[in-house]
């Protein structure tokens, strides 16, 4: 049997984080089982689905790397299919015509409630010959007596009675099919072996197995995710912060980062904590994921991140770097290669939106000074420092970090001063704030010429300054 897993996202807002970590699940499986992986879009609710949504889903899986190998399949294209099985049910005597006026359907669920009842139809059309009418919906006629029993790999065994289930619409008036009967044709038609979905479906499950059961359809296995809670204990939510899985682009975060994070959410193998793409896949199994919900937590994101940056390839990091100096409007092509840059930033970051902030210096002149740098380290006992060791740094024939490191090595010495009287000023001379990586390296990033105008312009500032006082 070939293993065929799907994605079926409704198109009504972006990828969330859910989502993704389903898709992700769903995904593994079947890659560990070298089958095949399907990504549907289930875009029947016309009035909430949009484009916008789905080139959203579209992106979020292409930036995760989550390829699929069939699809995306539009179920608004598929409609003669729906409607092809939904006379055959009619046909069969397995569904049937409902005339029920939504005022009567309305009355009867206030009064079930006031009675204390669970709100279901009650059947009215079901066996009446006596009904008729110009509108109507088409109802799967739904067993009431028995059970209907899955084995969940997440949740373990799962019993409904079908007394509990009442007679669900497949179609609506307008003839147009509802998502519970799509989905079991779709499932069947694409041989879909696994579904993996969220919590909130597995009130839809015991419906659907009863609906292929009644076409004579293969019952796929089911796994069913828990939620995603937010820092706080609470459900996910905006008031978290990244929800979409391409804000978290946005913010900084690598694609592998955020898959090693959201593999983790719900599953574990042994104690290991970092997973490449194919210890996922060799690794992950359903019946190991947690049927607890999972919290989030950002700090372990930002450390997954982190390592990341530092071990990926660096031309691979390079290029999601690229993405968020662009976005911030900052042109590299007058500074250093970014490759050089990862790895000296790396270490004093968390997300690649944070190095391209701090790295500006390397690729445009500041327009001010960090005022609380200056004012602790541009005042008027760091001028002879200050000038002094842009002497030595023009001076020299060799621009790298071990020439650069013995000029101010040498300044500190020539004064009689310690390293930080030297550095400190020189640092936020160069790069206008009071943090940055080893100031050899720092500097060797930049051209000589460079780092004496900024010299200059620490001198100058000083120097007024002074006057202003």
């Amino acid at each position: 049997m070939t293993v065929v897993t799907r994605f079926a996202p409704s198109p009504t807002g972006y990828l969330h984080v859910g989502g993704a970590r389903t898709a992700l699940y769903s995904w593994l499986v079947a890659k560990a089982a070298g089958g095949k992986f399907i990504l549907r879009i289930e875009d029947t609710d016309r009035e909430r689905s949009t484009q916008p949504a789905i080139d959203a889903i579209l992106e979020g899986m292409e930036w995760l790397g989550l390829t699929w190998d069939e699809g995306p399949y539009y179920q608004t294209k598929r409609f003669e299919r729906y409607e092809h099985y939904i006379q055959q049910l009619l046909n069969e005597g397995k569904a049937y015509k409902c005339y029920c006026s939504p005022e009567r359907l309305e009355t009867m669920r206030e009064e079930q409630m006031a009675r204390g009842e669970k709100p279901r139809y009650d059947g009215h059309c079901r066996d009446n010959p006596h009904v008729s009418g110009d509108r109507y919906v088409i109802r799967f006629r739904n067993p009431q007596t028995g059970t209907v029993a899955f084995n969940d790999h997440i949740r373990g065994p799962i019993e409904f009675a079908n007394s509990e289930l009442d007679d669900l619409i497949i179609a609506r008036s307008d003839g147009t099919p509802t998502y519970n009967f799509c989905v079991v044709i779709d499932d069947w038609e694409m041989n879909i072996t696994h579904v993996v979905r969220g919590e909130d479906h597995i009130n839809n499950t015991p419906r659907q197995i009863n609906i292929l059961k009644a076409l004579g359809a293969p019952v796929p296995e089911y796994a069913h995710v828990s939620m995603i809670l937010g820092d706080d204990g609470k459900k996910l939510s905006k008031r978290h912060g990244a929800v979409s899985v391409m804000q978290y682009r946005d913010d900084g975060y690598l694609p592998e980062a955020v898959l090693n994070y959201l593999v983790r959410l719900g599953w574990s193998h042994g104690d290991q904590e970092i997973f490449s793409v194919d210890e996922m896949i060799r690794f992950f199994k359903l019946d190991d994921v947690n049927k607890a919900a999972s919290a989030f937590n950002t700090e372990k994101l930002n450390w997954l991140n982190q390592h990341y940056m530092k071990s990926l390839p660096v031309a691979e990091v390079a290029k999601h770097l690229q993405w968020h100096f662009t976005d911030q409007g900052i042109d590299v092509s007058q500074g250093p290669a970014l490759e050089q840059l990862i790895p000296i930033m790396a270490e004093r970051v968390k997300t690649l939106k944070e190095m391209a902030q701090q790295s500006r210096y390397f690729y445009e002149e500041y327009d001010d000074f960090d005022a609380d740098a200056a004012k602790k380290h541009l005042r008027l006992v760091a001028q002879e420092p200050l000038a002094l060791v842009q002497r030595n740094l023009a001076a020299l024939t060799e621009w790298t970090p071990a020439s650069i490191q013995a000029a101010i090595q040498r300044s500190a010495d020539e004064l009689g001063v310690g390293m930080g009287k030297v550095g400190m000023p020189l640092r936020v001379a160069v790069t206008g704030t009071g943090n940055s990586p080893s100031l050899d390296v720092t500097l060797a990033l930049l051209s000589q010429e460079q780092v004496v105008r900024r010299i200059e312009r620490a001198l100058s500032y000083i120097m007024e300054r002074a006057q202003e006082q």
